[in-house]
């Protein structure tokens, strides 16, 4: 297969697209983790307490959510997993990631509190009536994937676009790679190794020893690296048409994608070059 990957210790693509040198280091801002809990009343109506899960929260963010707005001690969802039988496809062998589907959620039924693993169990049939239905499935078949790796796809996209719009066209430079051989080099899924969402990404990271180093090994990685929502899943299975192989946000609002390498060089020397200038106006 044709390859035409730079040098790993050159360049590399990090989450959000941002790519930078490897010498300089990036730092990588993940969104700070919260509980939204949202107490609802309109006129008349009596107190409904509900629970909003944003996209691109990976399951250990949404375990931990649970259990705050469910009032359980720290670790309760997580182990509720075993009793939750919950309605997942062969290849998830167990892992819900991927499938917790983003959505606001009540916290009673029937005037009680629900359990964590009813809580769960309602996520995860929520997503199979969203990645299931013709859509979806067709999607994915029309890109030679099964569900599964439409939704794994679908949360690299979540995780590494910088805006919506900018979905489709990720979701191509995914497919290009693989088409091409080339490894995904995605930071977003070294991040998932790390269980981290902000770190300064190195030349040491990128060799850990993980099925989810996207460096290292090729293909997909294993499971999906967070929950994506609808627009992500889109684009996953309706990707952008076009010969990107490299993406840089170079700043907000302008993430540039090419298929030339030289290109790419010429963008993120200008991304640097506006982190530069933001340091000093900091």
């Amino acid at each position: 297969m044709h390859r035409n990957t730079p040098p790993r210790s050159t360049i590399r693509l990090t989450r959000r697209g941002r790519l930078v040198l490897i010498a300089t280091g990036a730092v990588v801002a993940g969104t700070a983790v919260a509980v939204p809990l949202l107490s609802l009343r309109g006129e008349g109506e009596r107190e409904s307490t509900t629970l909003v899960i944003p996209e691109g929260w990976r399951a250990g963010q949404i375990y931990d959510a649970v259990d705050k707005a469910l009032g359980r001690p720290p670790g309760t969802a997580k182990k509720s997993l075993a009793k939750a039988n919950l309605k997942l496809p062969t290849d998830a062998e167990g892992n819900p990631e991927g499938y917790l589907f983003p959505a606001t959620y009540p916290l009673e039924r029937n005037g009680r509190k629900t359990t964590p693993e009813a809580l769960l169990s309602f996520m995860v049939d929520t997503a199979n009536k969203k990645f299931n239905g013709a859509p979806v499935a067709a999607g994915a078949q029309r890109n030679a994937l099964n569900v599964y790796q439409a939704v794994t796809i679908a949360s690299i996209v979540q995780a590494e676009a910088a805006t919506e719009a900018d979905m489709g066209k990720v979701a191509r430079v995914v497919f290009n790679r693989l088409e091409r051989g080339m490894p995904l080099q995605m930071d977003s899924t070294i991040n998932y190794a790390l269980n981290r969402s902000t770190l300064r990404t190195t030349g040491a990271d990128i060799k850990i020893d993980s099925p989810y180093n996207s460096y290292q090994r090729m293909g997909l990685p294993p499971t999906p690296i967070d929950n994506p929502g609808e627009a992500a899943m889109r684009a996953a299975t309706n990707p952008t048409p076009g010969d990107w192989l490299y993406f840089v946000t170079v700043k907000p609002g302008d993430t540039r994608f090419t298929n030339s390498f030289e290109e790419h060089r010429r963008n993120v020397a200008e991304f640097n070059k506006n982190q530069r200038n933001s340091a000093k106006a900091g």
